[in-house]
Protein backbone atom coordinates (compact mmCIF):
# COMPACT_ATOMS: atom_id res chain seq x y z
CA UNK A 1 0.00 0.00 0.00
CA UNK A 2 2.69 2.20 0.85
CA UNK A 3 4.24 1.62 -2.75
CA UNK A 4 0.94 2.84 -4.37
CA UNK A 5 0.62 6.07 -1.94
CA UNK A 6 4.21 6.81 -3.39
CA UNK A 7 2.99 5.79 -6.90
CA UNK A 8 -0.19 8.14 -6.38
CA UNK A 9 1.87 11.06 -5.59
CA UNK A 10 4.49 11.40 -7.90
CA UNK A 11 1.76 10.47 -10.65
CA UNK A 12 0.85 14.11 -10.99
CA UNK A 13 4.28 15.54 -11.35
CA UNK A 14 3.30 19.28 -11.41
CA UNK A 15 1.59 19.27 -7.78
CA UNK A 16 4.39 16.72 -6.72
CA UNK A 17 6.79 19.14 -8.14
CA UNK A 18 5.15 21.98 -6.06
CA UNK A 19 4.64 20.15 -2.87
CA UNK A 20 8.45 19.73 -2.64
CA UNK A 21 8.98 23.34 -4.13
CA UNK A 22 6.71 24.71 -0.85
CA UNK A 23 8.50 22.67 1.26
CA UNK A 24 12.12 23.42 0.36
CA UNK A 25 11.11 27.20 0.32
CA UNK A 26 9.89 27.43 3.24
CA UNK A 27 12.69 24.96 4.55
CA UNK A 28 15.68 27.49 3.11
CA UNK A 29 14.31 30.62 3.78
CA UNK A 30 13.69 29.59 7.81
CA UNK A 31 17.33 28.23 8.02
CA UNK A 32 18.80 30.67 6.16
CA UNK A 33 17.55 33.93 8.39
CA UNK A 34 17.79 32.14 11.20
CA UNK A 35 21.69 31.18 10.45
CA UNK A 36 22.04 35.13 9.28
CA UNK A 37 20.55 36.23 13.04
CA UNK A 38 22.30 33.75 15.31
CA UNK A 39 25.76 34.94 13.72
CA UNK A 40 24.86 38.43 13.76
CA UNK A 41 23.92 38.13 17.59
CA UNK A 42 26.76 36.44 18.16
CA UNK A 43 29.29 38.94 16.59
CA UNK A 44 28.19 40.79 19.63
CA UNK A 45 30.79 39.05 21.68
CA UNK A 46 33.05 38.69 19.11
CA UNK A 47 35.02 41.08 21.24
CA UNK A 48 35.51 38.84 23.44
CA UNK A 49 35.70 36.16 21.73
CA UNK A 50 38.99 38.02 20.06
CA UNK A 51 40.74 37.57 23.14
CA UNK A 52 41.17 34.52 25.07
CA UNK A 53 43.74 34.73 27.36
CA UNK A 54 41.61 36.89 29.63
CA UNK A 55 39.22 34.82 32.12
CA UNK A 56 37.80 37.96 33.44
CA UNK A 57 36.88 41.26 32.69
CA UNK A 58 36.66 44.29 34.96
CA UNK A 59 34.96 47.76 34.01
CA UNK A 60 33.43 50.46 35.59
CA UNK A 61 30.13 49.66 36.75
CA UNK A 62 28.56 51.87 34.21
CA UNK A 63 29.86 49.88 30.88
CA UNK A 64 27.60 47.10 29.51
CA UNK A 65 29.03 45.89 26.56
CA UNK A 66 32.62 46.14 25.05
CA UNK A 67 31.47 49.18 22.70
CA UNK A 68 29.48 50.84 25.66
CA UNK A 69 32.35 51.32 28.28
CA UNK A 70 32.82 54.40 30.74
CA UNK A 71 36.67 55.07 31.42
CA UNK A 72 38.28 53.87 34.81
CA UNK A 73 41.35 55.56 36.55
CA UNK A 74 44.25 54.07 36.02
CA UNK A 75 44.69 53.45 39.79
CA UNK A 76 42.04 50.94 39.21
CA UNK A 77 44.91 48.29 37.49
CA UNK A 78 47.00 48.21 40.68
CA UNK A 79 43.72 48.03 42.95
CA UNK A 80 42.87 44.50 40.53
CA UNK A 81 46.00 43.30 40.64
CA UNK A 82 46.12 43.58 44.99
CA UNK A 83 43.02 41.13 44.77
CA UNK A 84 44.45 37.04 45.74
CA UNK A 85 44.35 34.51 42.83
CA UNK A 86 44.52 37.31 40.35
CA UNK A 87 47.49 35.73 38.22
CA UNK A 88 48.00 38.78 35.97
CA UNK A 89 46.03 42.12 35.30
CA UNK A 90 46.55 44.32 32.38
CA UNK A 91 45.06 47.48 31.03
CA UNK A 92 42.49 47.62 27.95
CA UNK A 93 41.47 50.48 25.60
CA UNK A 94 38.64 50.30 23.40
CA UNK A 95 38.09 53.73 21.82
CA UNK A 96 36.34 55.56 18.33
CA UNK A 97 38.27 57.97 16.38
CA UNK A 98 38.43 58.90 12.73
CA UNK A 99 41.11 58.69 9.97
CA UNK A 100 42.03 59.26 7.11
CA UNK A 101 44.00 57.46 4.60
CA UNK A 102 46.50 58.52 1.98
CA UNK A 103 43.99 58.38 -0.62
CA UNK A 104 42.01 61.04 1.05
CA UNK A 105 39.59 58.21 2.53
CA UNK A 106 37.69 59.23 6.24
CA UNK A 107 36.86 56.18 7.87
CA UNK A 108 35.56 55.50 11.17
CA UNK A 109 37.47 53.02 13.29
CA UNK A 110 37.67 51.53 16.81
CA UNK A 111 41.02 51.82 18.41
CA UNK A 112 41.84 49.32 20.15
CA UNK A 113 44.73 49.44 23.07
CA UNK A 114 46.85 45.86 23.97
CA UNK A 115 49.55 45.98 27.13
CA UNK A 116 53.17 47.39 25.92
CA UNK A 117 54.73 43.99 27.19
CA UNK A 118 52.79 40.93 26.74
CA UNK A 119 50.47 42.35 24.01
CA UNK A 120 47.30 40.96 25.38
CA UNK A 121 44.54 42.21 24.20
CA UNK A 122 45.37 41.10 20.15
CA UNK A 123 43.31 38.15 18.75
CA UNK A 124 45.12 34.80 18.71
CA UNK A 125 46.60 34.82 15.01
CA UNK A 126 47.60 37.08 11.99
CA UNK A 127 46.71 37.07 8.54
CA UNK A 128 50.01 39.21 7.64
CA UNK A 129 52.69 40.06 9.23
CA UNK A 130 54.50 40.01 12.64
CA UNK A 131 52.62 41.01 16.39
CA UNK A 132 56.22 41.92 17.22
CA UNK A 133 55.56 44.93 14.66
CA UNK A 134 53.28 46.87 17.10
CA UNK A 135 57.21 47.31 18.91
CA UNK A 136 57.63 49.44 16.01
CA UNK A 137 57.91 53.12 16.32
CA UNK A 138 53.80 54.46 15.18
CA UNK A 139 52.84 50.69 14.26
CA UNK A 140 49.36 49.81 14.56
CA UNK A 141 47.11 46.54 13.27
CA UNK A 142 44.31 46.37 11.11
CA UNK A 143 41.49 43.61 11.41
CA UNK A 144 41.29 41.89 8.30
CA UNK A 145 37.55 42.61 7.16
CA UNK A 146 38.62 46.09 7.85
CA UNK A 147 41.82 45.59 5.84
CA UNK A 148 39.57 44.44 2.95
CA UNK A 149 36.81 47.59 3.51
CA UNK A 150 39.69 50.35 3.63
CA UNK A 151 41.82 48.95 0.98
CA UNK A 152 40.17 46.90 -1.68
CA UNK A 153 42.24 45.82 -4.21
CA UNK A 154 45.63 47.65 -2.52
CA UNK A 155 47.92 45.78 -0.10
CA UNK A 156 47.35 47.17 3.31
CA UNK A 157 50.88 46.66 5.03
CA UNK A 158 52.96 50.03 5.12
CA UNK A 159 49.94 52.22 4.35
CA UNK A 160 50.32 55.13 6.43
CA UNK A 161 46.97 56.67 8.10
CA UNK A 162 46.25 60.02 10.42
CA UNK A 163 44.64 59.69 13.12
CA UNK A 164 43.68 63.23 15.45
CA UNK A 165 47.02 65.06 13.05
CA UNK A 166 49.39 61.70 14.66
CA UNK A 167 50.72 59.23 11.57
CA UNK A 168 49.99 55.85 11.95
CA UNK A 169 51.64 52.94 9.87
CA UNK A 170 49.88 49.54 9.00
CA UNK A 171 52.41 46.78 9.78
CA UNK A 172 50.21 43.79 9.70
CA UNK A 173 46.53 42.35 9.73
CA UNK A 174 44.97 40.12 12.06
CA UNK A 175 42.65 37.33 11.53
CA UNK A 176 39.98 38.46 14.23
CA UNK A 177 36.10 37.75 14.43
CA UNK A 178 34.39 41.24 12.97
CA UNK A 179 32.45 43.12 15.52
CA UNK A 180 28.36 43.58 15.06
CA UNK A 181 28.66 46.70 13.05
CA UNK A 182 32.15 45.24 11.07
CA UNK A 183 33.95 48.44 12.03
CA UNK A 184 37.27 49.20 10.95
CA UNK A 185 39.62 47.82 13.99
CA UNK A 186 42.75 49.48 14.66
CA UNK A 187 45.38 47.85 17.54
CA UNK A 188 48.40 49.64 19.37
CA UNK A 189 50.00 50.01 22.35
CA UNK A 190 48.48 50.99 24.94
CA UNK A 191 50.71 53.73 25.51
CA UNK A 192 50.40 54.95 21.91
CA UNK A 193 46.84 54.23 22.07
CA UNK A 194 46.30 56.83 24.61
CA UNK A 195 48.53 59.52 22.29
CA UNK A 196 46.13 58.39 19.24
CA UNK A 197 42.47 59.11 20.95
CA UNK A 198 43.29 62.43 23.37
CA UNK A 199 40.33 62.60 25.78
CA UNK A 200 39.20 62.91 29.39
CA UNK A 201 41.99 62.57 32.61
CA UNK A 202 40.35 58.76 32.79
CA UNK A 203 41.35 56.65 29.71
CA UNK A 204 41.27 52.69 30.74
CA UNK A 205 38.09 51.47 29.18
CA UNK A 206 38.89 47.53 30.56
CA UNK A 207 41.19 45.66 33.02
CA UNK A 208 41.63 42.23 31.60
CA UNK A 209 42.45 39.23 34.15
CA UNK A 210 43.98 35.78 34.70
CA UNK A 211 42.69 33.59 37.34
CA UNK A 212 45.56 31.89 38.82
CA UNK A 213 45.48 27.66 38.14
CA UNK A 214 42.66 26.47 40.61
CA UNK A 215 41.07 29.29 41.11
CA UNK A 216 37.47 29.45 39.26
CA UNK A 217 37.33 32.53 37.59
CA UNK A 218 33.28 33.00 38.51
CA UNK A 219 34.77 33.41 42.50
CA UNK A 220 37.43 35.22 41.15
CA UNK A 221 34.81 37.64 39.76
CA UNK A 222 32.75 38.60 42.95
CA UNK A 223 35.85 39.07 45.05
CA UNK A 224 36.97 41.67 42.93
CA UNK A 225 33.78 43.10 42.70
CA UNK A 226 33.69 42.72 46.50
CA UNK A 227 37.05 44.37 46.90
CA UNK A 228 37.65 46.79 44.35
CA UNK A 229 33.55 48.03 43.81
CA UNK A 230 34.35 47.45 40.27
CA UNK A 231 32.08 45.52 37.66
CA UNK A 232 33.45 42.07 37.16
CA UNK A 233 32.51 39.50 34.51
CA UNK A 234 33.94 36.13 33.34
CA UNK A 235 34.57 35.92 29.79
CA UNK A 236 31.36 33.82 28.98
CA UNK A 237 29.39 35.97 31.10
CA UNK A 238 30.30 39.76 29.58
CA UNK A 239 30.00 37.48 26.18
CA UNK A 240 26.31 37.20 26.81
CA UNK A 241 25.86 40.63 27.99
CA UNK A 242 26.80 41.65 24.35
CA UNK A 243 24.72 39.19 23.00
CA UNK A 244 21.62 39.91 25.65
CA UNK A 245 22.47 44.00 24.66
CA UNK A 246 21.73 43.27 20.51
CA UNK A 247 18.09 41.68 21.66
CA UNK A 248 16.89 43.62 23.92
CA UNK A 249 18.05 47.23 22.14
CA UNK A 250 17.89 46.63 18.63
CA UNK A 251 14.59 45.53 15.83
CA UNK A 252 16.66 42.35 14.68
CA UNK A 253 15.17 40.01 16.81
CA UNK A 254 11.36 41.01 15.56
CA UNK A 255 12.47 41.60 11.92
CA UNK A 256 14.28 38.42 11.75
CA UNK A 257 11.29 36.68 13.33
CA UNK A 258 8.81 38.46 10.65
CA UNK A 259 10.65 36.73 8.04
CA UNK A 260 10.96 33.29 9.76
CA UNK A 261 7.15 33.30 10.16
CA UNK A 262 6.38 34.38 7.14
CA UNK A 263 7.94 31.42 5.45
CA UNK A 264 5.98 29.66 7.90
CA UNK A 265 2.90 30.29 6.45
CA UNK A 266 3.99 30.74 2.92
CA UNK A 267 4.96 26.81 3.41
CA UNK A 268 1.55 26.32 4.79
CA UNK A 269 -0.48 28.35 2.04
CA UNK A 270 1.81 26.50 -0.95
CA UNK A 271 1.76 22.93 0.76
CA UNK A 272 -1.80 23.27 1.78
CA UNK A 273 -3.44 24.31 -1.18
CA UNK A 274 -1.23 21.96 -3.68
CA UNK A 275 -2.00 19.38 -1.22
CA UNK A 276 -5.57 19.44 -1.17
CA UNK A 277 -5.26 19.80 -4.87
CA UNK A 278 -3.46 17.07 -4.96
CA UNK A 279 -6.46 14.80 -2.71
CA UNK A 280 -9.03 15.99 -4.44
CA UNK A 281 -8.24 14.81 -8.30
CA UNK A 282 -7.09 11.58 -6.66
CA UNK A 283 -10.69 11.40 -3.94
CA UNK A 284 -11.90 8.58 -6.40
CA UNK A 285 -8.51 6.40 -6.25
CA UNK A 286 -9.34 6.44 -2.95
CA UNK A 287 -12.94 5.92 -2.20
CA UNK A 288 -11.81 2.96 -5.09
CA UNK A 289 -9.26 1.81 -2.24
CA UNK A 290 -12.28 2.08 0.28
CA UNK A 291 -14.55 0.02 -1.92
CA UNK A 292 -12.36 -3.16 -2.30
CA UNK A 293 -12.07 -2.81 1.21
CA UNK A 294 -9.14 -0.98 2.53
CA UNK A 295 -9.97 0.12 6.67
CA UNK A 296 -9.30 4.08 7.06
CA UNK A 297 -6.17 3.51 9.31
CA UNK A 298 -4.76 2.06 5.71
CA UNK A 299 -5.86 5.44 4.40
CA UNK A 300 -4.58 7.13 6.98
CA UNK A 301 -0.97 5.72 6.30
CA UNK A 302 -1.05 6.51 2.91
CA UNK A 303 -1.47 10.15 3.44
CA UNK A 304 0.95 10.37 6.19
CA UNK A 305 3.37 8.35 4.01
CA UNK A 306 2.96 10.84 0.75
CA UNK A 307 3.49 13.74 3.31
CA UNK A 308 6.76 12.15 4.63
CA UNK A 309 8.03 11.57 1.46
CA UNK A 310 7.52 15.24 0.02
CA UNK A 311 8.39 16.49 3.42
CA UNK A 312 11.92 14.74 3.58
CA UNK A 313 13.17 15.62 -0.20
CA UNK A 314 12.12 19.50 0.66
CA UNK A 315 13.64 19.47 4.07
CA UNK A 316 16.80 18.25 2.02
CA UNK A 317 16.81 20.61 -0.65
CA UNK A 318 15.91 23.55 1.84
CA UNK A 319 18.72 23.00 3.99
CA UNK A 320 21.50 22.72 0.89
CA UNK A 321 20.14 25.28 -0.07
CA UNK A 322 20.65 27.22 2.98
CA UNK A 323 24.22 25.40 2.95
CA UNK A 324 25.35 26.92 -0.61
CA UNK A 325 24.11 30.14 0.44
CA UNK A 326 26.85 30.23 3.50
CA UNK A 327 29.37 28.67 1.20
CA UNK A 328 28.97 30.73 -1.45
CA UNK A 329 29.03 33.99 0.44
CA UNK A 330 31.72 32.76 2.76
CA UNK A 331 34.43 34.83 0.66
CA UNK A 332 32.43 38.03 1.71
CA UNK A 333 34.22 39.74 4.33
CA UNK A 334 30.80 41.14 5.56
CA UNK A 335 29.55 37.15 6.16
CA UNK A 336 33.16 35.96 7.82
CA UNK A 337 33.00 33.27 10.09
CA UNK A 338 29.38 32.22 9.48
CA UNK A 339 28.04 29.02 10.19
CA UNK A 340 24.68 27.23 11.18
CA UNK A 341 24.59 25.78 14.60
CA UNK A 342 23.09 21.97 14.31
CA UNK A 343 19.57 23.95 16.27
CA UNK A 344 18.80 25.76 13.36
CA UNK A 345 18.32 22.66 10.93
CA UNK A 346 16.43 21.10 13.76
CA UNK A 347 14.11 24.13 14.54
CA UNK A 348 13.79 23.88 10.49
CA UNK A 349 12.62 20.08 10.77
CA UNK A 350 9.97 21.17 13.44
CA UNK A 351 8.42 23.86 11.39
CA UNK A 352 8.11 21.70 8.67
CA UNK A 353 7.20 18.24 10.64
CA UNK A 354 4.24 21.11 11.72
CA UNK A 355 3.52 21.89 8.09
CA UNK A 356 3.03 18.60 6.55
CA UNK A 357 0.87 17.47 9.62
CA UNK A 358 -1.57 20.14 8.91
CA UNK A 359 -1.62 20.52 5.33
CA UNK A 360 -1.94 16.17 5.54
CA UNK A 361 -4.41 16.21 8.30
CA UNK A 362 -6.84 18.86 6.17
CA UNK A 363 -6.06 16.74 3.15
CA UNK A 364 -6.71 13.57 4.78
CA UNK A 365 -10.23 14.95 6.30
CA UNK A 366 -11.50 14.92 2.57
CA UNK A 367 -10.66 11.01 2.04
CA UNK A 368 -12.31 10.26 5.11
CA UNK A 369 -15.47 11.74 4.45
CA UNK A 370 -15.19 9.61 1.06
CA UNK A 371 -18.07 7.45 0.58
CA UNK A 372 -16.47 4.23 -1.50
CA UNK A 373 -19.91 4.28 -3.80
CA UNK A 374 -18.41 7.52 -5.25
CA UNK A 375 -16.19 6.05 -7.33
CA UNK A 376 -19.17 3.85 -9.10
CA UNK A 377 -21.34 7.54 -9.71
Amino acid sequence: MNWIAIRMLTGDRQKFFGLVFGIAFSTLLITQQLTIFANLIQRGASAVYNIPAADIWVMDKASRTTDINYPMPSTALDTVRSVEGVEWAVPHMRAAASVRTRQGNLEGVAVIGVDDTTLIGLPRHMKEGDRKALADPDAVLIDDVGAARMYKGIDPIGQEVEMNDQRAVIRGVVDALPSFTSQVSLYARYSRALNYVPGTRNRMSFVLVRAQPGVEPVKLARKIEQQTGLRARTKDEFARDGIDFIIKNTGIPFNFGITVMLGFIVGVAIVGLTFSLFIRDNIKQFGALKAIGVRNSKIRNMVAIQALFVGFIGFSLGVLGAALFIWAFSANPTFKGFYSPWQIPLFSLVAVTAIITLTGWLGLRNVLKTEPAAVFR
